[in-house]
C-alpha cells in the first residue's frame, strides 16, 4: 500500500468536507519560518515521516516565535527516522482542543468490506483501548450503517449538534477513501475545539496500490509500500520496472549503514518472496547487515537482471554481494546468470559475491558465474538448489573476512574504446543499442554469430541484424548472453549498452 504524508491526507480530508488547522508542509527552515508568520500566533512543527510515536522522537513541537520556529524545524530535518533522513516538517496553527476522538476507516478483509472504527478520546495508545472502540460496518455503496453510527455518537454525550457534526464526519470519511480508494484513512485525533467544530489534527492515509494509476492527482511516485519517502536509487529501480514487464522486480533500501557489530552491509539479491525471507534470515544470522531487498522472478529478462545488478551496486561501503531465492523457481537461471555476469564485469567487481540460483538450468548458471569470476579481481561463486542459504552465508562470510576491508565504492560501468571509433557499427535495442567493432569483424564474425544465436549475420563483409528492426530490438536479452560469452572467450568488439537514465548521474559516473 502507497503511503501519504499526514499533510497530503489532510488534503484529501479538506476536499471531502472536512475542517483542517491551516498550515503547510516546509522542506527548509526558511519555508517553515514563512509559514508560522503567516499563520501568526502560536504553532505546531511536526515531521513528515512515516512512523506513529513521533512526540516520543523529538518530532512535535510548539513555538510562539519565529526564531523558535526556525530552530525546531532545522533540528527536525536534521533527524533520520530509521536510516532514512526528514525531508519535510508540517507547520500549523495550534488547536484550542476541548474533546478528542479517534475515527478511522479500513477494509475488513475476513469480512471483505470496509470498516469504520470510532472511539472517544484519541492520541497515542488507542491500540491498547481496544475494549472501548466501536466497530460501524459499512455497505460498500451506501456507505456506513446509520443505526451503527447514531449508536457510536449518542454514546459520547454530545449536544444534538455537535453530534450531529460528528455522525456527519463519520459519512464524510467514508467519502472520501471511497474517493481516493484508500486502504485506510485514519484521523487521529477528531478534536472538537473550544469554538464548537470538529477539526482533522492528524491523518494517516494509504492507498491501494493498483488504484495508484487512477490517481495522478495524489502524486505517489511508487505504488508500493515503505517505511520511508522513495530514494533516489528507489526512483531509478521503480522506473525500470515500469519499462520492463518481463518478470518482477522490486527494490527497497532498507540500511545505510551497518548495525553496531555487524560485519557489514550486503547488497541483497532474491529470487521469490519465501525463499528470499528464508535466505535474508541466513545472512543476518550470520552477522550481516542487509543495505536492500531485491527480488527479480517470474522469470525476469536477463537485462532486468542486470539493471538490478547495476543498482545493488549503487550502493556505497557493501561488503559484499548476497543473492539467493527460493531455490525451485520455475524460470530459466541462466538468463539471470548472464545479467549479474555482465554488471559485475562492467563494474569490475572488487567484492566478493556468493548466487545461489537454484531452478531451471542451474548447472549452466553456476557454469556461467564461475568462468565469470575467472576475469574478476573479486570471488564470485555459484550455487544450486541443494545448497542451503545458511551453508552458502556461512562461506559469503569467510570470503568476506579473506578480502579484509575492502568496500565497495559505486562506480559507473567501463565501456570498450571501440564504441568512439567513427566507424563502428551500433543497432537500438530495448533501452540501449549494440556496438559491433567493424575493423574486427573478419576476426570476430563467427564468435558472434555463433553466441548470437545468428541474430547478427554477416552482409557484404559487416555485420547486420537478421531481423526487422522492431524484432531485433526487443531481443536485448539473447545479445547481452552474446556480449558476456564473447567477453568470457577473450573476443573484443562486440558491446551491448543498456541504459539506466539517472543512475550514473547520481554516483557521479562519468559516460
Amino acid at each position: 500500500m502507497a503511503r501519504l504524508h499526514e499533510y497530503q491526507g489532510k488534503a484529501i480530508l479538506a476536499a471531502n468536507g472536512f475542517e483542517i488547522p491551516r498550515g503547510r508542509a516546509a522542506s527548509t527552515t526558511d519555508e517553515a519560518v514563512a509559514a508560522a508568520k503567516e499563520l501568526g500566533g502560536e504553532v505546531v512543527i511536526k515531521i513528515q515521516a512515516w512512523t506513529t510515536g513521533r512526540a516520543g522522537i523529538g518530532g512535535v513541537a510548539f513555538a510562539k516565535k519565529p526564531e523558535d520556529v526556525r530552530d525546531h524545524a532545522a533540528r527536525m530535518l536534521a533527524m533520520k527516522v530509521g536510516q532514512f533522513p526528514v525531508e519535510a516538517v508540517l507547520v500549523e496553527e495550534k488547536i484550542d482542543i476541548e474533546r478528542e476522538f479517534f475515527l478511522s476507516f479500513a477494509i475488513d478483509d475476513a469480512a471483505r468490506a470496509p470498516v469504520i472504527i470510532f472511539a472517544v478520546g484519541g492520541g497515542s495508545g488507542i491500540e491498547e483501548r481496544a475494549a472501548t472502540t466501536r466497530r460501524i460496518p459499512c455497505d460498500v455503496n451506501r456507505g456506513p450503517v446509520d443505526s451503527a453510527v447514531n449508536e457510536a455518537v449518542a454514546s459520547c454525550g454530545l449536544s444534538p449538534a455537535h453530534a450531529t457534526q460528528l455522525a456527519d464526519s463519520i459519512q464524510k470519511l467514508f467519502a472520501a477513501a471511497r474517493n481516493v480508494e484508500a486502504r485506510s484513512l485514519e484521523i487521529n485525533p477528531l478534536v472538537l475545539t473550544k469554538n464548537g467544530e470538529f477539526v482533522a489534527a492528524d491523518c494517516r492515509c494509504t492507498i491501494d496500490d493498483y488504484a495508484v494509476g487512477r490517481h495522478p492527482e495524489l502524486g505517489i511516485e511508487i505504488a508500493r509500500e515503505f517505511d520511508h519517502p522513495p530514494t533516489p536509487l528507489e526512483r531509478i529501480a521503480y522506473a525500470v520496472e515500469q519499462n520492463d514487464h518481463r518478470g518482477t522486480f522490486y527494490f527497497a533500501q532498507l540500511a545505510t549503514v551497518a548495525a553496531k557489530d555487524s560485519k557489514g552491509l550486503v547488497g541483497f539479491h532474491g529470487a521469490g518472496g519465501g525463499g528470499s525471507m528464508m535466505s535474508m534470515d541466513a545472512i543476518v544470522n550470520a552477522g550481516f547487515t542487509i543495505a536492500n531487498f531485491t527480488d527479480t522472478s517470474g522469470n525476469p529478462s536477463a537485462s532486468k537482471v542486470y539493471r538490478a545488478a547495476r543498482i545493488i551496486l549503487a550502493q556505497p561501503t557493501l561488503v559484499g554481494y548476497f543473492g539467493s531465492g527460493s531455490g525451485v523457481a520455475s524460470q530459466e537461471q541462466y538468463w539471470s546468470a548472464y545479467g549479474l555476469a555482465k554488471a559485475f564485469w562492467e563494474l569490475d567487481l572488487d567484492i566478493p559475491a556468493v548466487i545461489r540460483l537454484g531452478g531451471n538450468t542451474e548447472d549452466r548458471a553456476v557454469d556461467i558465474l564461475h568462468r565469470m569470476s575467472g576475469l574478476l579481481r573479486a570471488p564470485v561463486e555459484g550455487y544450486r538448489k541443494t545448497d542451503a542459504p545458511a551453508v552458502i552465508a556461512a562461506r559469503f562470510a569467510e570470503l568476506v573476512a579473506a578480502v579484509g576491508e575492502t568496500k565497495w565504492k559505486p562506480r559507473a560501468p567501463r565501456l570498450p574504446k571501440f564504441i568512439k571509433d567513427p566507424s563502428v557499427r551500433s543497432f537500438p535495442v530495448k533501452g540501449g543499442r549494440v556496438w559491433i567493432d567493424t575493423a574486427q569483424w573478419p576476426q570476430i564474425r563467427a564468435a558472434v554469430e555463433g553466441h548470437s544465436s545468428g541474430l547478427i549475420v554477416d552482409r557484404e563483409g559487416a555485420p547486420s541484424p537478421s531481423l526487422p528492426s522492431e524484432e531485433f530490438a526487443a531481443k536485448d536479452s539473447e545479445l547481452l548472453a552474446c556480449d558476456v560469452e564473447c567477453r568470457l572467450a577473450g573476443v573484443e568488439g562486440f558491446y551491448l549498452e543498456l541504459d539506466i537514465p539517472g543512475l550514473d548521474e547520481l554516483i557521479g559516473g562519468i559516460r
